[in-house]
């Protein structure tokens, strides 16, 4: 096969075929690679015949099954054989009809603008299409706040706590801090990631390696959101829960342990709501809910539940089936007449899963009403992760719009010199378009409907990705480019409709004039402490851009009183990941230093340098200097309120940290209550007005 022809094909669907390193020097991607990625995306180039044909399916993908479009802005359709009509015929979303002039160019047919967003339906001739036409932004904080600068926490759900948890936070521990937060004029709770993992197996518990991120991990679901605390302590005492209050007090999730107690109780419950709610003559409450959640969720949910059932049947059997790769074919096919028949014989295991997302469900509509009835301008910030397991029942599920065979990450850089592999798999771009971005639309308004906005994760993937084949090195790998207009448009669209507002995590590799298109499509970029500075200097808080959200840290970077300390460097070092630790510990001296000069330059620290274990002064006016910024939202970490000295996550590290595994001290609704954590959130409450 002609090697040429293989750069070109995959120049024409989107793969760069060089990438450039952290030195500027240039690679080229590896034909093996370059193979392997088209026949991922279903453009197989292994013979002449492969290659003509994948052409053509390229070729013939120009006008997408969906278009998009901005309101007021004319539309483009490559369409060229459109005989003598002068109009097309525009059936609304509302079912309302109207007819839009139309003109030839030399790119194709121009339709007048339209001024209605939603989901419309375009027809030329003989040509129908979908026609998706959004705002020319994403819903403003101006627009939920007119002249207002807010304050907002994040928090990790699982870290809170409350009596009876069971061990691992959940939507009532979120309810709590929510609620005496808003009391305090805090506008926002960003949360971890609430995605769906493995209920079949809670060894697996990072939020950032979903199973499903269509449906929710029940294990942070509140059963009380659905049934009365009668009902739910009865549950509990059939449970014999294994020494649940020792469990609830430890610093440390113990996630299989704790997991197997949450799910004693839900499986508790649900055969009380079975016993007592979808039997007997008289119809319940909550099985009127019940039944109009699982309606309402469709075959999505319905796929779901039977991976979680059937996941759990195949570890059963044989502990080694892990992946339903590896299982054999029929159980592979989620349509075949095994898998159907498995659904039918085990219909009270996959109603169970159903039953798990209802409360899930309920539990996060009910934290997000809540939230906004105390208060909160925005409420609840959900957090999209930036793809899910390849083993999980998305993938399962929906095998052909995903890239199987690849995983993404990133190219090597100089803090990660072979660069990085997440075990992740995300959306074909060209599969996207094939569908007219279905699946990215469904997992939009899975992450917006109980929330008032969301953090998307790597929010660079929007328009270009780093793919590895399978058992590649990363440096083998290469980027992807997605439709960046189109998923910006879609992204708008649905902000406005679910009235949220959207932030973008922009940190690591970024494209050159990626920020720029991020405030044009009104999505807050984030600007963390650690990163606004020179080599020796970090900049003042006047001059952070408003257009992006002000944070002192991320759960994957020191907080503040660690850095101070310089707990991540003793914990690199005991990792041996440190060259040179004296040097390190040197580089740090100066660094506090700078930091500390920058602080009493803006004016929100006075007094000398403190000593590296005085954590608490550095602690309180990193929150004072991003309270200072002209940000819209300040943002501040729990971990950094709380003055802790340890991160949520160590990237890189599995077992050697205890990652995703730390609990906040003491209950979720009283943890602002001490002075130091009272006078930290409210600095960052008092911003005042741009």
């Amino acid at each position: 096969m002609d090697d040429a022809a293989v750069r070109e094909l995959a120049r024409r669907a989107g793969i760069a075929v060089q990438w450039a390193d952290y030195a500027n020097n240039r690679h080229d991607v590896p034909l093996d690679s370059l193979r392997r990625i088209l026949a991922a995306m279903r453009l197989p180039c292994d013979s002449a015949t492969h290659l003509a044909h994948s052409r053509h399916m390229l070729e013939r993908q120009q006008l997408p099954s969906l278009v998009t479009a901005t309101v007021d802005q004319s539309i483009l359709l490559p369409i060229h054989a459109a005989g003598e009509r002068t109009t097309a015929r525009l059936t609304r979303e509302d079912g309302s009809v109207a007819d839009l002039a139309v003109r030839r160019t030399a790119r194709g047919i121009s339709v007048r603008p339209v001024q209605t967003i939603g989901y419309h339906t375009l027809e030329i001739g003989p040509t129908r299409l979908a026609l998706a036409v959004s705002p020319p932004r994403c819903l403003s904080i101006d627009d939920v706040a007119p002249g207002e600068r807010l304050a907002g926490l994040t928090a990790q759900i699982y870290g809170l706590r409350r009596p009876g948890d069971c061990g691992i936070g959940d939507m009532s521990g979120v309810g709590a801090l929510a609620r005496h937060a808003a009391a305090l004029g805090v506008a926002a709770l960003s949360l971890s990631p609430a995605h769906a993992l493995f209920s079949a197996d809670h060894s697996h518990f990072s939020p950032y390696s979903p199973s499903n991120r269509l449906f929710y991990n029940p294990l942070l679901a509140d059963p009380a959101s659905v049934f009365d605390d009668a009902r739910v302590e009865r549950a509990r005492s059939a449970a014999d829960l294994d020494d649940a209050r020792a469990i609830e007090t430890e610093p440390l999730i113990d996630w299989p342990r704790a997991a197997r107690n949450k799910m004693t109780l839900l499986r508790r419950l649900f055969d009380d709501f079975v016993a007592h709610d979808l039997t007997g003559t008289s119809t319940t409450n909550v099985a009127v809910d019940f039944a109009a959640f699982r309606a309402a969720a469709g075959a999505a949910l319905e796929q779901h539940a039977l991976f979680e059932a059937l996941h759990a049947a195949r570890l059963k059997g044989d502990p080694a089936a892990w992946h339903w790769q590896s299982w054999p074919a029929p159980w592979r096919d989620p349509h075949g007449d095994a898998v159907q028949r498995f659904a039918q014989d085990n219909r009270r295991d996959v109603l169970f899963h159903i039953f798990l997302q209802w409360i899930a469900d309920r539990s996060f509509a009910n934290a997000q009403q809540q939230a906004k009835a105390d208060g909160m301008r925005i409420g609840l910030i959900a957090d999209l992760a930036v793809g899910m397991s390849p083993s999980g029942s998305y993938a399962w599920a929906s095998s052909e719009t995903l890239l199987g065979g690849l995983q993404i990450g990133a190219p090597p850089d100089l803090f990660n010199l072979d660069g990085q592999s997440w075990g992740l798999t995300t959306f074909s771009p060209y599969a996207l378009r094939e569908v007219g971005f279905g699946p990215l639309i469904a997992t939009l308004r899975a992450c917006l409907r109980h929330a008032g906005g969301v953090r998307i994760d790597h929010v660079m993937g929007f328009m270009r990705i780093w793919v590895i084949p399978e058992g590649a090195k990363s440096a083998e790998g290469a980027y992807l480019t997605y439709p960046l207009d189109d998923l910006f448009r879609l992204t708008a669209l649905e902000s406005h409709r679910y009235r949220a507002v959207v932030i973008g995590e922009d940190l690591g590799t970024v494209p050159r004039g990626f920020r720029a298109r991020l405030k044009r499509a009104g999505i807050y970029g984030m600007n963390v402490l650690w990163f606004e500075r020179t080599n020796k200097r970090f900049r003042p808080p006047s001059v952070w851009p408003p257009e992006a959200i002000a944070m002192t840290s991320t759960h994957d970077l020191p907080t503040v009183a660690g850095w101070w300390r310089g707990c991540d460097l003793k914990m690199r070092a005991r990792l041996g990941a440190l060259a040179d630790p004296a040097q390190a510990e040197a580089e740090r001296n100066t660094d506090r230093k700078a930091l500390w000069r920058a602080f009493a330059s803006a004016k929100v620290a006075d007094g000398d340098l403190p000593a590296a274990d005085d954590d608490r002064r550095a602690a309180d006016a990193a929150v004072k200097f991003i309270a200072s910024t002209p940000s819209r939202l300040a943002l501040l970490p729990l971990e950094d309120a709380l003055a802790s000295a340890e991160q949520p996550n160590l990237p890189g590290t599995i077992d050697e940290h205890p990652n995703w595994r730390r609990r906040y001290p003491g209950d979720a609704g009283e943890l602002l209550d001490s002075p130091d954590v009272h006078k930290r959130v409210s600095s960052l409450v008092k911003r005042g007005a741009p």
